[in-house]
């Protein structure tokens, strides 16, 4: 166990990242594992870089394959293409090694983010006027309330007896003239998602490879534009 691995891998946005990660050896139960190293992906190339990055990462550090104890995977919500593509790899690779999934959600790594307590909601830019949000509530453990895609007065509505969390400024200018309390966090990183992932992974919160969906919280533009049949 002293070489325990954890990967953890983000493709739900325009940019990417992949990392690995372990517990700190002398306080396992510690809630902020220690990160080796993170490499960028560049968007639009995820299924190009990601294994690559992966094998070059375990190598670069002296590690196998082997040595990964558990996958750490953001599964939305974010990009249909980037989701696929970073899931179906992680999928192959928990399938080959039978080694355990935590799917982490983006939201609910920026909630945490802030160390704010009670009900928290957290908010990202969707695009088209949209919101992906999520309300939790925060104590010694967190509990997921709703995570959905809103438009901007839906989620302002639904904030309105929480904490605000956002990376976004123009969402949390938006919020404060609506007189909602919030707090500014830095954008997802890899190092807050292992943070999450390796407390969820401690309560056991895994998905076997054949478990592990995607959150995309939205229809995908093919959807979107097909017509529906019409009734006969």
């Amino acid at each position: 166990m002293t070489r325990m691995l954890l990967l953890v891998t983000d493709t739900s946005g325009r940019q990417g990242s992949v990392a690995l990660a372990r517990p700190r050896p002398l306080d396992r139960d510690r809630s902020d594992p220690e990160v080796i190293e993170v490499a960028p992906l560049a968007g639009g190339a995820f299924s190009a870089q990601l294994v690559p990055q992966i094998a070059a990462l375990l190598a670069k550090h002296g590690f196998t394959k082997a040595d990964l104890e558990a996958f750490i995977v953001v599964s939305g919500p974010g990009s249909f293409t980037g989701l696929r593509v970073g899931l179906a790899a992680i999928k192959a690779l928990a399938e080959i090694l039978k080694k355990p999934i935590v799917p982490v959600s983006l939201l609910e790594v920026v909630a945490l983010a802030s160390r704010s307590q009670g009900k928290v909601a957290a908010v990202l830019d969707a695009g088209r006027g949209d919101v992906y949000f999520g309300s939790y509530k925060v104590a010694r453990e967190v509990h997921v309330l709703q995570e959905q895609l809103l438009s901007t007065a839906e989620f302002l509505s639904a904030a309105s007896e929480s904490t605000l969390v956002t990376p976004d400024l123009t969402l949390a200018a938006i919020a404060r003239e609506a007189n909602l309390s919030v707090v500014v966090v830095e954008p997802p990183s890899a190092t807050m998602i292992a943070r999450l992932g390796w407390r969820k992974l401690q309560a056991g919160e895994t998905v076997s490879s054949e478990q592990l969906e995607a959150n995309y919280m939205r229809r995908s533009d093919a959807e979107m534009f097909v017509k529906p049949a019409s009734s006969s």
